[in-house]
């Protein structure tokens, strides 16, 4: 148990707490202490009845049952391994711009499923988070089963086609992969590699709660400092240096 605890600890401060709950409320929903019903997203309910929870716990819950418990673990799966990695690398010490990038992901996904009446909104998020570490990483050679290799710019649709095939849903890959692109494009391609305006930037009040830490300067003015190459191996190769199946990446020639 110890070692259990001492992993969830060093997992980065807000994947933590959104792999936590990713787990608590489903077993919620399973064990029954509450109607899963309840944790839904059902518009009439939302504008009718205020039911104003449903956008976060639509986010949180996942139906677990025999034949979809699979697609349920390699999601949590994605979510810690790709949260942490952006966590810990492009967002390094910011966790303001973090929990920002999140947070409009999030409101981008909440209001794509009011409008398409999507009950579930765990994937899409999470299929967010994937996109946009794969657009900071995208020439890094990714493996994925079967020992298949490409640039991890292609990971989120191959990841699309894979969760399709063992039981997801075509509409929660596609919504999270382009509310990630439209974050990425909003925050850095169109301000900084096209010169337009930015649209984006982090509130004020998420520095105060949440203050930068190493010296890292407020905002998104301009990309990310890179890291060097070496550190960026590190961030992107997981936990403990072990490589997985799904989407590991990792530099050819390092091995």
């Amino acid at each position: 148990m110890s070692d259990i605890g001492d992993w969830f600890r060093s997992i980065p401060f807000v994947t933590r707490y959104w792999f936590a709950a990713s787990v608590a409320v489903p077993l919620i929903g399973k064990l029954g202490l509450i109607n899963f019903r309840n944790l839904l997203l059902f518009p009439e309910l939302v504008f009718s009845r205020f039911h104003l929870w449903r956008p976060v716990t639509a986010t949180l819950y996942f139906p677990v049952t025999p034949s979809t418990g699979f697609l349920y673990l390699v999601n949590l799966y994605f979510l810690y391994q790709y949260s942490s990695r952006l966590e810990t690398g492009v967002f390094d010490g910011r966790p303001a711009d973090y929990i920002f990038m999140l947070f409009f992901n999030w409101i981008c996904i909440v209001i794509t499923g009011l409008l398409m009446n999507m009950q579930l909104l765990m994937i899409p998020l999470i299929m967010s988070v994937l996109y946009v570490w794969a657009q900071f990483n995208k020439d890094t050679i990714v493996s994925f089963w079967f020992g298949t290799r490409f640039k991890a710019h292609y990971l989120p649709w191959v990841i699309l086609g894979f969760n399709f095939i063992i039981g997801g849903s075509f509409v929660d890959e596609l919504t999270g992969n382009l509310v990630g692109h439209l974050y990425f494009f909003l925050m850095f391609k169109y301000p900084v590699d096209l010169g337009g305006r930015s649209f984006l930037s982090t509130p004020e009040f998420l520095y105060r709660f949440f203050p930068n830490r190493r010296g890292g300067v407020s905002g998104f003015g301009v990309p990310p400092t890179r890291r060097p190459a070496a550190q960026e191996h590190a961030g992107a190769g997981g936990g403990g240096g072990g490589r997985h199946n799904w989407g590991q990446g990792f530099r050819l020639g390092d091995d």
